[in-house]
């Protein structure tokens, strides 16, 4: 991990940039994969799972049989952690569920709003060596109270053909039934234009790398919607005197294992402080499983030393992060003050890993300095608002000068007659 101490503002675009494929042969693969998928259909979604996944499918769809074999896998433990994660990110999401509220803006004219479920919507569950299950939760349980009529869930194959027991409990569990075997760049074209086996879906949601977030870029251009940009993961953290080293190097090492591009960012008041993270990181890197891939992550990852904490959220804000964690003693105070980040953490017991599973609040986060303009799913991610308005003759009347003023100075005539012809006829 680099450390900066007290870098110039102009250093700061490059201290904030993230590790990224070059645009052009990136795009260019994408284009190439979305249309071998439109031309192919499931035929080149079993070619890409050979290529790609090493697996050979005689078919794309994860049958009945296999989801109900996946429950009798999980062990009972693992089942409960995922009964309470599903139990709290219920209560929270939940909550999030408002009744509409009829406003009468002036006598007679009444004006309200009512969310309806995306009827079709495609949930992309990140595979290969770290199967999110905890995505599916993370997903399926808002599209569920949100009312989507249809859920299609993709997430790559392993090798021997099969999909994680734990996705396949936990899609069980929240009540996805079309489930597929099909993961990156070509599941996103999948549930974009549909396959023999695949429904074309209207929204598509979900992490993956920067494939897959391309990929849902570029179908975006197509006009199918999508949730946010969320891909590699990353994870700022900032802190003063008061944070422990040792928390600080466990979150930053709990984003740079989920792989080489995930990237990682330390702003403190310390060049202390920089220094025994850095020492932490490496005490801790040797007793990771993936700490391959730990340390590829680090290697684009920095440490910037500031004059003050005004500075540091200042820093925060310009990198905009998936996550802050915010390990100060004015913690909820610096919160305040923070206009760009996905989830924010407060203080030295609110490990980010605790938000990616179980608290409540959903891991799925726009990345990549999308936080500036996105928020994470939440329920009225799957919903789409509709505006209701009813007026009384009464309310018609108290409101016909304003309307015709404005349609009669915009040169539309008939804007206005629609409104003095009620008028006349029942006077």
């Amino acid at each position: 991990m680099q450390i900066y101490i007290q870098p110039e503002k102009t250093m700061w675009p490059e201290i904030i940039s993230r590790p990224a494929l070059p645009k052009a042969s990136l795009d260019s693969r994408i284009q190439q994969i979305v249309k071998d998928v439109q031309a192919g259909g499931d035929a080149a979604l079993k070619s890409f799972a050979k290529q790609f996944d090493g697996a050979t499918l005689s078919d794309i769809r994860v049958s009945e049989t296999e989801v109900e074999e996946a429950g009798a896998k999980i062990p009972s433990a693992l089942k409960s952690a995922i009964q309470q994660a599903a139990a709290n990110i219920e209560r929270f999401h939940q909550s999030q569920i408002t009744v509409p509220e009829k406003i009468e803006t002036m006598p007679g004219v009444f004006c309200w709003r009512k969310s309806v479920g995306i009827e079709r919507v495609g949930l992309y569950i990140p595979g290969g060596s770290a199967p999110l299950f905890s995505t599916v939760l993370m997903l399926g349980i808002p599209a569920r109270l949100a009312g989507c009529a249809e859920v299609v869930l993709c997430t790559p194959p392993m090798a021997d053909g099969s999909i994680s027991a734990a996705i396949l409990y936990a899609a069980s569990m929240v009540g996805i039934k079309k489930i597929f075997k099909a993961g990156g760049a070509q599941a996103i074209a999948a549930m974009a234009y549909g396959t023999e086996s695949i429904p074309a879906v209207f929204k598509i949601f979900g992490p993956g790398n920067q494939w897959v977030t391309a990929a849902k870029q570029w179908v975006q251009q197509d006009g199918i919607a999508i949730d946010m940009p969320a891909g590699p993961s990353e994870v700022c953290v900032l802190a003063d005197e008061t944070a422990v080293p040792e928390f600080i190097a466990a979150d930053l090492l709990s984003q740079a294992e989920h792989g080489a591009d995930s990237q990682t960012l330390l702003v403190c008041t310390q060049n202390e402080m920089a220094q025994k993270v850095q020492q932490a990181l490496l005490v801790q890197l040797g007793a990771l499983p993936r700490k391959d891939l730990a340390q590829q992550a680090l290697n684009n990852s920095r440490a910037v030393v500031v004059a003050s904490l005004e500075e540091g959220v200042a820093l925060v804000n310009a990198y905009a992060p998936e996550h802050l964690i915010i390990s100060c003693r004015n913690d909820e105070e610096l919160a305040g003050q923070v206009t760009s980040a996905g989830s924010i953490f407060l203080g030295n017991y609110s490990p980010e890993s605790v938000g990616d599973y179980a608290s409540g609040t959903n891991h799925v986060l726009p990345t990549n300095g999308y936080a500036r303009v996105y928020g994470g799913v939440s329920v009225d991610s799957f919903t789409k608002k509709i505006t209701v308005q009813k007026l009384s003759r009464e309310g018609l009347s108290n409101i016909a000068a304003t309307v015709t003023e404005m349609a009669d100075a915009e040169g539309l005539t008939a804007h206005a007659r629609a409104v003095t012809i009620r008028l006349k006829n029942s006077s």
